[in-house]
């Protein structure tokens, strides 16, 4: 057994289709928040909950390494890409567990995938391999109600302390985008300028992603 390190390494998972300033700005003002030591961009291979991607792993893994090049402290892990079939973060969270033995993980996720998060795969195992950092809007309440409002009364610190088994909640800047929303410019050649880092446009155009 592994002493713990102190350290923690966030985990940002999701398609990534495309990548934007809404999981770009969020992403670093929790790395910030908690001094991660680094954020893994995880890009699902085959989500669960959602529909499927529409470019390839190839290009949305492409477009994340150039959107978080100049962040030294982000990082792209093609774990579930390798693993291929669908995604499930319980099965991620063990094979990082094991890549990082003396490392605490803290899965990201907003309010509304939290308040979703029992209807996840094995999601009470979760706890037990990663402490959860809910970001919010400033004064935005945590779901409070059900399970998961359950889990995070009994979960809730302060600060981290512990490899796993912590809920911290993060005030975040919330940029309202959507990859959906982004789709539909580019599909109707609507300008995306400020929505998403200048490299990722210039990728999408040149390889005339998101068209008809």
């Amino acid at each position: 057994m592994n002493a713990f390190s102190g350290q923690y390494i966030g985990i940002n998972g999701g398609t990534f289709d495309p990548i934007h300033f809404g999981h770009l700005r969020p992403a670093l003002e929790v790395q910030l928040a908690l001094g991660l030591e680094e954020v893994r961009f995880i890009p699902c291979y085959k989500p669960v909950h959602r529909d499927q991607p529409s470019v390839s792993a190839e290009h949305r893994c492409a477009m994340i390494a150039l959107a978080i090049a100049s962040q030294p402290k982000f990082v792209l892990d093609k774990v579930e890409i390798e693993q291929g079939g669908p995604s499930y973060m319980v099965h991620t969270l063990q094979t990082l567990t094991k890549r990082y033995p003396a490392k605490g993980l803290v899965l990201m996720m907003g309010t509304d995938a939290f308040a979703k998060f029992d209807t996840w795969f094995e999601w009470q195992t979760i706890l037990k391999l990663a402490n959860l950092a809910i970001t919010h809007r400033p004064g935005e309440p945590i779901p409070q109600s059900g399970e998961v409002g359950q889990l995070f009364k009994k979960s809730w610190v302060p600060k981290l302390t512990e490899p796993f088994g912590q809920i911290v909640d993060v005030p975040i800047t919330q940029l309202e985008l959507s990859a959906t929303a982004l789709r539909s410019y580019l599909k109707q050649g609507v300008c995306v300028d400020y929505l998403l880092p200048s490299p990722v446009i210039n990728y999408i155009q040149q390889h005339q992603l998101y068209q008809e």
